[in-house]
């Protein structure tokens, strides 16, 4: 494609961007308009193919690791921090809307809170909230990263977060990133522990949250015995 066709191209899919959407574009073509922005002045639309056929998907593109995408033929260092850089800005979108101060009363209120907190995380990742004696957020913390299949959460990280917050009642959430949001044996015995080690010091784990894309389980609904 010459340089003038080229950039009539471009020109045409960022119009049809404003005008309509990404909706409207199919896969490689939303990687081909991201591309735009990080390899200037060439045609992107066969890599955006190549990266298709590599991953399989669009969001397997977004999630695969830098150095994956950096081994595909034409992506430059800029273009896979560009591409990498698109769940976590949709995440930290997410979260930004939801920043206003919460209450978190119901497993409904938890899930949702954290379903954005893991959105585009390819990673088994554990989070501790924490809350006042009203349920009130006072923060929230990372407090062990994984990999896809495996985390460990800490439990004396935990009692000395929930110390330093001056926390009376937290929640634990952790994700299967490739799997459901279904919890494990492990899962309900370490959730048991923990419930225990906390209460020794006065502090109440009001849930554990396990999320898998937008679904979630609350295993104080599901296995209320984990937290007794």
């Amino acid at each position: 494609m010459d340089e003038s066709l080229h950039d009539g191209h471009r020109q045409r899919l960022r119009e049809r961007f404003l005008a309509e959407g990404i909706d409207s574009f199919q896969p490689h073509e939303v990687l081909e308009f991201l591309l735009f922005f990080g390899i200037p002045r060439k045609d992107t639309n066969e890599l955006a193919h190549q990266l298709i056929r590599t991953f399989g998907s669009l969001s397997e593109v977004l999630d695969a690791p830098y150095e994956e995408l950096r081994r595909i033929k034409g992506m430059t260092a800029g273009a896979a921090v560009l591409l990498k850089t698109i769940p976590a800005a949709g995440r930290a979108y997410l979260l930004d809307r939801h920043a206003a101060p919460l209450v978190m009363d119901s497993p409904k209120a938890l899930g949702e809170y954290f379903v954005d907190r893991f959105f585009g995380e390819t990673a088994e990742l554990v989070w501790l909230l924490c809350l006042d004696s009203s349920l009130n957020v006072i923060a929230c913390e990372q407090v062990a990263r994984g990999t896809v299949t495996v985390a460990q959460a800490p439990a004396r990280k935990i009692a000395e977060l929930t110390l330093r917050h001056n926390s009376s009642r937290v929640v634990l959430a952790h994700n299967h990133p490739r799997g459901m949001a279904i919890p494990s044996n492990e899962d309900i015995i370490s959730t048991r522990c923990l419930c225990a080690c906390l209460r020794g010091i006065e502090i109440e784990l009001v849930d554990h949250i396990i999320v898998a894309g937008r679904d979630y389980v609350s295993l104080r609904n599901r296995y209320p015995s984990a937290l007794e």
